[in-house]
């Protein structure tokens, strides 16, 4: 098996790849209010991978600075704390020690279940058929970062009804994301990350895409 070596780094590698992923995908959810519903399931996932944490001073503080840190500070949501500087972000963060315990499928990892376990026990109403339906979307996007090929939607709403034991339903019209604007929207971002990483800029100027080193 090779190593996926174009693979990104993770800001804050001891929350894991789905966390990551979670996050970025907050960055791209344009209503701020399901923004702000999504990013409190970040926040349960943040403890899930690290439980021990509640000992820690000010953990639901840390917990929050970790999750702008590993959104590069971009994203923009209600938080109960204020943002912190890059210069009080640069000290390495303390290690996380790791629940032992099985995972029913691979590609979601351990923290999509533990979203999908917290979204059960809310009570029924607007908030919990977002979250629902969010999960389900990112269920598909993350078996498609394990598998690149393609993946049947009645395969992503069969894992989500396996691991939701059946106490979460979707909406009768509810449709989940093709997989070519999937594919290709990690794409697009892979290049333009690339780019970044390369030292390369464009503008645009008279409709023309000029190369400006920096």
């Amino acid at each position: 098996m090779e190593y996926n070596t174009e693979r990104e780094d993770l800001k804050i590698p001891e929350y894991g790849r789905n966390v990551q992923k979670m996050v970025d995908y907050a960055l791209t959810i344009e209503d701020r209010e399901m923004r702000n519903a999504y990013v409190k399931l970040i926040i349960t996932a943040m403890y899930n991978v690290n439980p021990d944490a509640k000992n820690i001073v000010d953990y639901k503080h840390k917990l929050w600075d970790h999750l702008f840190i590993i959104s590069d500070f971009k994203l923009d949501v209600d938080s109960p704390y204020p943002m912190p500087t890059i210069q009080e972000s640069m000290a390495p963060p303390q290690p996380l020690s790791y629940k032992n315990s099985d995972i029913k499928f691979g590609p979601y990892g351990k923290v999509l279940e533990n979203m999908i376990e917290k979204v059960i026990e809310m009570e029924d109403g607007d908030e919990k058929k977002l979250l629902i339906a969010l999960i389900a979307q990112q269920l598909k996007k993350s078996y498609l970062q394990w598998n690149r090929d393609s993946v049947e939607d009645e395969l992503i709403l069969k894992h989500f009804e396996e691991l939701s034991k059946g106490q979460l339903k979707l909406h009768d019209d509810f449709k989940l994301n093709t997989t070519k604007n999937i594919l290709g929207g990690n794409k697009k971002k892979f290049v333009n990350q690339k780019n970044q990483k390369n030292g390369k800029n464009f503008s645009h100027v008279n409709g023309k895409r000029n190369h400006n080193p920096k």
